[in-house]
């Protein structure tokens, strides 16, 4: 239907993902569009249409507007959704902190490891190159989390960069990162995997999932 809202997705998308969990977050009902990124369908003409950039997610507005990168989106859904679930404080010194782990999550691990890049460094050597620039971008928030952590990233209220956080772990695992070095992370991650809005956005709950 055109009013409401539509998510262009991937299952194992980090990035489509975070904004899964966003959407459950803030209770809001979309329908998700399904893109096969390893048949290179983001690469259609038709898809070439809403997203010229060629990823997801991308996110269709009961109006037709569409916005792209999941960050902008993210920070879409607290401006106009803020009432519905707070994931970003009032304050600007905690706000600020917390947009730094999400950029260093977003933005300093994640594209290093990408479906992108990993084809351009090849079969052989992915494994090896995403397990290296998981450790040290992890070495790094570990550190970090120690200043911040409770239950959650920041205290025991759920922000933007638990949201970020827990698609990366998945990655961590599937790529062999010995989590061992990493007890904040995994301790948070293992808090909010139980919390329904989480569950209901992991890949394998995606109607795009193939059959295990």
């Amino acid at each position: 239907m055109d009013n409401e809202l539509q998510l262009y997705t991937y299952f194992r998308s980090s990035a489509s993902w975070r904004v899964r969990i966003c959407l459950n977050l803030k209770k809001l009902k979309y329908k998700s569009n399904y893109v096969n990124l390893l048949k290179q369908e983001q690469k259609s003409e038709e898809y070439k249409k809403i997203n010229p950039n060629q990823v997801v997610p991308t996110l269709k507005l009961p109006d037709g507007q569409i916005l792209s990168q999941s960050i902008a989106i993210l920070e879409y859904l607290e401006e106009k959704f803020k009432l519905e679930y707070q994931l970003l404080p009032d304050d600007a010194i905690k706000k600020a902190q917390i947009r730094s782990v999400v950029q260093l999550i977003a933005s300093d691990i994640h594209p290093i490891q990408n479906l992108r890049v990993l084809k351009e460094v090849g079969e052989d050597k992915k494994a090896e190159w995403a397990k290296k620039w998981i450790t040290d971008g992890f070495k790094t928030l570990e550190i970090l989390l120690k200043e911040t952590a409770g239950k959650y990233c920041f205290g025991d209220q759920i922000s933007f960069a638990d949201i970020v956080l827990v698609p990366q772990v998945y990655n961590a695992i599937r790529w062999k990162v010995d989590m061992s070095e990493f007890p904040i992370i995994v301790r948070v991650e293992k808090n909010l995997s139980l919390l329904d809005e989480f569950v209901n956005a992991h890949p394998d709950n995606q109607g795009d999932c193939p059959p295990s």
